[in-house]
């Protein structure tokens, strides 16, 4: 049993201070990007943004410490863990991918920025690539802590329920291709359904564009992050998840 706790609690050890920086980043630019009556509500409450910044911390490391340990022996017990160590084929296929979603993301503010002048206002701001707590937030919570959360733990839990529902009397090995691939459907799903309040808190409401927006770009992007995951390994969707981050951002740096 010790043995057994052993490999998810040197990994939840390994990410804590990567999710402490993000969240306490994620609570910076969170607060950054409300308005000023909301944000005036927020200092009411908890006094200061560094306040603000330390609950946020301490809500990731909560949150990483219970969803890493039980997504972790969930992804074990389906045969899902990989080795946590990065090879060079794989790293050099991962960054690949990541080069091309990263570019393709980008390309929002050319796409639905040309059509929905809410999106276009968000990027000429700055918010999203000019802040150094976004590029915080987006690397080390996005890329590591939303991993974590939506992958390795949720998408472990639908492979393993929908295991013990239809397929049982099959051992973890011949658990079939299907089961993982409703699995990441399922959980990228959730993963764009997760990013709507965001969304509503950035352009006040929600339209059917923005709407196919948000579940187009967190969807398609989810569904890539959960592939790798499930071939090589939860590493490497937290590499590229970080990189599409990073990739997409030096880009409106450049152009915007």
């Amino acid at each position: 049993m010790k043995e057994k706790l052993k490999r998810p609690l040197l990994f939840v050890l390994a990410v804590l201070p990567f999710a402490a920086v993000g969240g306490y980043f994620t609570g910076s630019y969170a607060y950054d990007s409300y308005t000023p009556e909301v944000q005036q509500q927020i200092l009411a409450q908890v006094g200061s943004v560094s306040s603000l910044s330390l609950i946020s911390a301490l809500q990731s490391v909560v949150y990483t410490v219970i969803f890493g340990l039980i997504g972790y022996v969930l992804s074990e017990r389906i045969g899902l863990m990989k080795p946590f160590r990065f090879q060079k084929q794989p790293l050099l296929r991962t960054c690949a991918v990541t080069a091309v979603l990263g570019i393709l993301f980008s390309l929002d503010y050319w796409t639905f920025g040309s059509a929905l002048p809410e999106v276009a206002a968000l990027y000429e701001s700055g918010l999203l690539f000019r802040s150094f707590s976004n590029w915080m937030a987006s690397v080390f919570y996005g890329g590591m802590i939303e991993e974590i959360l939506m992958r390795l733990f949720l998408m472990s839990l639908f492979a393993f329920l929908l295991w013990k529902l239809f397929f049982r009397r099959q051992s973890h090995e011949t658990i079939p291709t299907g089961v993982f691939v409703a699995a990441n459907v399922l959980s990228a799903l959730l993963f764009a359904a997760g990013h709507l309040p965001a969304t509503v808190n950035m352009f006040g409401g929600l339209s059917p564009l923005i709407l196919a927006r948000c579940f187009l770009f967190n969807g398609v992007l989810g569904l890539v992050f959960g592939r790798l995951y499930r071939t090589y390994g939860i590493q490497y969707a937290m590499v590229s998840h970080a990189g599409c981050h990073i990739i997409s951002k030096l880009i409106w740096l450049i152009f915007l």
